[in-house]
């Protein structure tokens, strides 16, 4: 090699001979050299005797010039310009550089050829090598210690040219180098090192005369593509010996400052250079990267395209091809010792992927690095990205996916985002193509600058100049701006494909997004154990990085080490990302590729996958089910994770929850927040349906809600093990709360917190029957079937259910029923009395108790001010309550005794979770009207009578007795729907007419009811009221008190009534006495009862007074009778002594004396 470089030195000692003749006009060495007679014979021993003898004639009369010479004077006054013929290094040049398509002769070319042959080979080049670049040499240690003579100095020069900042001797190096690269021959060494590489690659013959010598610079392009050929291991393909590829890469590293250099490039390009870079000059690999820069435009030939490709090859494959990046990054790569790896062969320290790899781990680290090496960086970062061809493992592994899908497509990058679609939509994990493609990706490192990805910037061009423009150009930040704004209306098709194929890679590596390593990297290293950024370990795989980082940063500080600040809100925005698309999530795929193919196939839409795995949780694998539980357990605790969520739910957020949604450390306080504004104004659809999601999610394990995990953890364990469904694990604490709560004196065993957080739990799942699962299944197809246009929400279904319960199922029905119980125990929990009645439960019960809820309602419901839709829920209310004692708790504690007591034979008959159709609460109606309840029950019976005499629809056994006899009788009162007891008033009137004897009954119940106190009939109340007022004030109401009172005015001459309530007192009177004979007395507690409730009352006890006292008095009379007689017997016995007397035993028993 050191040959070589001798050579190398000599050719451009040439050119700076060449330049001191033409620029002092006297003979330099070079000159002097050319002229030598032997130099001449040996030049024109090779032509013919023609050219040898003009050209011996010329040398003898002065100065050999190559114009003059007759082989070539014709070629030369034909191409080259005038002023150059005195200069044979111009002519040289003018010759070596002309056009294909200009021809020159074959004598001409031998001379050609001939003369630079005997320039390199003249020792005296090293003497003039001193004279120009003796202020370089002084300055480099290494050429000037070169022994002088043996052509070391001029190869050490060459060596150096990098460093060499004089004019001139920069100059002539850089000229005589062309003369050396016109032809491999001339390189010394190389022919040596690589002839049988050229024949066995057949690039060419050695033999001149065979081609035209003057393109043997072909030879080395050949050689060049079988190096490149050889690294992609194409089929076919011999390899390349050693010592010929180390020639063939110091042959492209010596031309990689001037693109003349590079014949066959040169030549390719050389109307595209005239195209693209006329400006640019010459020198420093500057018209290179101009051509690179115009690789794919269209007007770019394709031979030209074909020579810039090898020559990038040749740069990935040593990076000291490319002039400009080897010297811009000269320093930096000292600095940083990345060619001083000595546990890595030389082969590897060249590449060019080695040196971005570590020159970028130098920049993630915060190190510097010159802007120049940066800018060189950059560009050739952005040029693998381009093109694929230029990484030899892409080419090798990823040959059949491109020829399948990507061909064609090798413009601007489409083919590595073809790939990456590719690699995306198959989820290939372990493929050798995908790592080729994920070792790409951290050698561009796009993450750092979007433009490195040509395809993804001009995709995205327009939604960052939209999007993004507050965003300064280039910043990494920008990455994370187009995926803030993924499926928004501002993202384009074409930019959201590109986008997510990029993402789809960086999330595999967390190092691959800047600001995420940039953040956590010290937290990476202290809690993750990780190394370097361009080092990986087997213990912890770059995509477990993330997995160990996320797991740490929603921990406590009670649960060990936590991530710092910045770093967690790196990782949050991370997770904000994945939440995006299920295949950003690499855990999740490569867990899930089976469940997701085998469930939610049909599920393109984004963020469908994960919700439709969430779904179908329980049918999962365990390996998938465990990641999505963990990933769902995460996004209890903050719920922005999912992005298309919180972006639907914009509206609901800055007007309910946007102090919630500012606060960095989330505990679950949005969604609570979301689910408590469910029903404003402000939720739109998407918003709704992916709360309800959510919500459904969370009642298939109790950790998926956060705060009632943590809040209730400890009672779980403790009061509920093995339960893991949180409508299970509700129902479990519910019912030990309740219980307590029952057992007076007994202390609760749920914590304070707990029983907080399980009264927010058990109102939210009061909101959707989906959020009972038990009930919802159990009613699935009552649903169907009677509520199938019910939309889900605002417990409108449970509503429906409730309405239409006559008709369920009896295993819907007993559930439903049991609903209702719990409603009425607790009115909290019914969702739409809550939410129809929130204003009135403010305006009236806002100091109420929460279990008394419906109860102060009650008392409210016909007040002025009672919202009409609120009335009218409380009357439903009050009909169920009265459809079972069981649904009424005030009626049920009050009327304890009393019930078992007087309605046993009703309870026998009943079914568990069945409504008694009122018949108990009718049974102690009846008992009211006999004045035999307790008191505490009769108070409740009471109110009950005088609510249900106001609306028939209260008392369900009339409802159900008179079914067909109220729209028959009564139908005008029907539709008023004035519940002003008219309904029940058409009936007693028109008594005589109804056919029914159930009906009949309950309204001569009615009847009888209504003589125990006034209160229960309210038109009779209504028309005597100001009777009451004047005459019975000073009379308690109940017991039938105030109605005996206006009985015994009616009856008084003296008292005069109103004539509404003397008409009404008086129908009253007909009515009880047509009672009394349709429905006599089934027995004496019935007639004493209708006796004392009667309000003649006075009268009877005084008629039956009468009969007792003369009943004494007959029997007076009828004992004096007795005792006469028995005297006269007794006179008699004295008569007759043989008689014995008559005497009784204990039993009775007359007995005869036998004495």
């Amino acid at each position: 090699m050191a040959a070589c470089r001798r050579v190398q030195r000599l050719l451009l000692l040439i050119f700076i001979s060449g330049w001191m003749s033409s620029a002092h006009g006297g003979k330099s060495d070079t000159d002097n050299a050319a002229d030598n007679p032997e130099r001449g014979r040996n030049a024109a021993g090779e032509g013919k005797a023609a050219a040898l003898d003009g050209a011996s004639a010329v040398r003898r009369s002065g100065g050999w010039k190559l114009a003059e010479e007759a082989a070539c004077r014709e070629d030369v006054s034909r191409i080259c310009p005038k002023h150059s013929w005195n200069n044979n290094l111009a002519v040289l040049e003018c010759l070596q550089d002309r056009k294909d398509e200009t021809e020159i002769a074959a004598d001409c070319n031998h001379l050609l050829w001939n003369y630079k042959l005997n320039l390199t080979t003249d020792p005296k080049f090293e003497s003039v090598a001193v004279e120009v670049c003796k202020t370089t040499i002084g300055g480099i240690k290494e050429c000037a210690a070169e022994e002088r003579g043996k052509g070391y100095l001029v190869s050490c020069l060459v060596d150096h040219r990098t460093n060499i900042s004089e004019y001139q001797c920069n100059q002539y190096i850089t000229k005589m180098t062309s003369i050396i690269f016109s032809d491999y021959r001339l390189i010394c060494g190389f022919m040596d090192q690589c002839k049988d590489d050229i024949n066995k690659l057949h690039c060419g013959s050695v033999n001149t005369g065979e081609k035209d010598i003057h393109s043997q610079g072909e030879v080395i392009a050949c050689l060049e593509k079988g190096l490149v050929a050889e690294a992609e291991e194409q089929l076919g393909q011999s390899v390349i010996k050693e010592d010929c590829k180390k020639a063939i890469m110091r042959v492209a590293e010596l031309s990689s400052d001037d693109f003349h250099l590079d014949r066959h490039l040169y030549f390719a390009c050389r109307e595209d250079r005239e195209r693209f870079c006329e400006n640019t000059q010459a020198g420093e690999g500057k018209v290179y990267k101009c051509l690179f820069n115009h690789k794919f435009e269209e007007s770019m030939s394709d031979k030209c395209k074909d020579a810039l490709s090898t020559r990038q090859k040749l740069i990935a494959q040593d990076y000291k091809v490319s002039y400009s990046l080897a010297k811009a990054c000269k320093p930096d790569l000292r600095k940083y010792r990345c060619n001083m790896d000595t546990a890595m062969p030389r082969a590897r320290e060249a590449k060019l992927s080695y040196l971005l790899l570590c020159l970028e781990a130098a920049v993630h680290r915060g190190q510097t690095v010159s802007g120049e090496c940066q800018g060189e960086m950059l560009d050739y970062r952005r040029m693998l990205m381009e093109d694929y061809s230029l990484s030899p493992e892409i080419v090798l592994h990823c040959r059949g996916e491109i020829d399948t899908h990507c061909s064609g497509l090798h413009h601007k990058g489409r083919t590595l985002h073809c790939l990456m679609r590719v690699s995306r939509d198959k989820g290939i994990l372990e493929g050798h193509c995908q790592k080729a493609l994920q070792t790409l990706i951290q050698e561009t490192d796009p993450g750092a600058d979007y433009r490195i990805d040509r395809a993804l910037n001009e995709a995205c061009e327009s939604v960052i100049q939209t999007a993004c423009k507050h965003i300064r150009n280039g910043d990494p930040m920008i990455l994370s701006c187009l995926m803030e704004h993924l499926y928004t209306d501002k993202m384009v098709e074409d930019c959201e494909h590109r986008l997510l194929e990029l993402q789809y890679f960086i999330s595999r590596d967390w190092k691959l997004d800047p600001i995420l390593y940039k953040k956590c990297q010290n937290d990476a290293a202290r809690i993750c154990h990780t190394h370097g950024w361009n080092e990986t370990s087997e213990f912890m795989p770059p995509g477990a990085v993330f997995s160990c980082l996320y797991r740490h940063a929603y921990r406590t500080e009670m649960q060990g080490r936590r991530l710092s600040r910045d770093c967690k809100t790196e990782v949050q925005r991370i997770l904000h990302q994945r939440a995006l698309d299920v295949k950003l999530d690499p855990e999740l795929q490569q867990r899930c590729m089976t469940d997701l193919g085998k469930w939610c196939s049909e599920k393109t839409e984004a963020g469908q996958e994960l919700e439709c795995l969430q779904d179908h949780l329980d049918d999962l694998v365990s390996n998938c089910r465990d990641v999505v539980g963990n990933l769902t357990e995460l996004e209890s605790e903050d719920i922005q994770i999912e992005a298309l969520l919180i972006r639907a739910c914009e509206p609901v957020i800055q007007s309910y929850c946007h102090e919630v949604a500012d606060n960095q450390i989330d505990t679950g306080d949005l969604m609570e927040c979301l689910v408590a504004n469910k029903h404003q104004k402000e939720m739109n659809e998407k918003c709704a349906v992916g709360v309800t999601h959510f919500q459904l999610i969370q009642m298939k394990d109790f950790r998926f809600s956060y705060k009632f995990k943590m809040a209730c953890k400890e009672d779980v364990l403790k009061l509920c093990p093995n339960i893991k469904k949180k409508v299970d694990v509700v129902i479990c604490l519910s019912t030990t709360v309740r219980n307590d709560t029952l057992q007076e004196g007994r202390e609760q065993r749920v914590s304070m917190k707990c029983r907080k957080q399980l009264r927010v739990e058990e109102l939210e799942m009061s909101e959707d029957i989906r959020l009972e699962p038990e009930l919802f299944e159990s009613c699935r197809q009552d649903i169907k079937l009677h509520c199938q246009n019910v939309v889900f929400g605002n417990a409108q279904v449970i509503e429906c259910l409730k309405e239409n319960k006559k008709r369920l199922t009896q295993h819907c029905h007993q559930k439903v029923f049991k609903l209702q119980e719990n409603e009425m125990m607790d009115p909290e929990l019914d969702f739409q009395l809550m939410r129809v009645c929130k204003q009135m439960i403010r305006r009236f019960c806002s100091d109420t108790d929460a279990k008394n809820l419906l109860q102060c309602l009650k008392q409210n419901k016909n007040s002025e001010l009672m919202d009409p839709k609120c009335k009218q829920m409380i009357t439903k209310r009050q009909i169920t309550q009265n459809t079972d004692y069981r649904l009424n708790p005030v009626l049920r504690k009050a009327c304890k005794a009393d019930i078992p007591k007087f309605c046993q034979n009703i309870l026998n008959n009943a079914k568990d979770d069945n409504e008694l159709e009122g018949q108990v609460i009718s049974c102690l109606k009846l008992k009211y009207a006999d004045q035999r309840l307790s008191p505490d029950c009769e108070g409740q019976i009471s109110v009950i009578l005088q609510e249900s005499a106001l609306d028939y629809r209260l008392d369900p056994q009339l409802q159900l007795q008179c079914t067909d006899e109220i729209p028959r009788l009564c139908a005008e009162e029907v539709a008023a729907q004035e519940q002003t007891g008219q309904v029940e008033e058409c009936l007693k009137i028109n008594l005589l007419k109804i056919s029914h004897e159930g009906c009949k009954k309950e309204v001569l119940n009615i009847l009888k009811e209504s003589k125990a106190d006034i209160f229960v009939d309210p038109v009779l109340h209504t028309a005597c009221a100001l009777d009451i007022k004047h005459q019975c004030a000073a009379i308690p109401p109940g017991r039938g008190r105030q109605m005996s009172c206006l009985m015994e005015a009616l009856q008084d001459k003296r008292v005069r009534l109103q004539p509404e309530c003397k008409k009404r007192l008086q129908d009253r009177i007909d009515m009880w006495s047509y009672a009394a004979k349709v429905a006599p007395a089934e027995g004496f507690s019935d007639l004493a009862g209708q006796v004392f409730t009667s309000p003649a009352k006075n009268y009877i006890l005084s008629m039956l007074a009468m009969c007792v006292v003369l009943l004494f008095l007959m029997g007076l009379l009828c004992g004096r009778i007795t005792k006469r007689v028995t005297q006269e017997l007794k006179d008699r016995k004295l008569g007759h002594p043989w008689v014995a007397p008559l005497s009784k035993d204990r039993k009775g028993y007359i007995q005869i004396d036998q004495q």
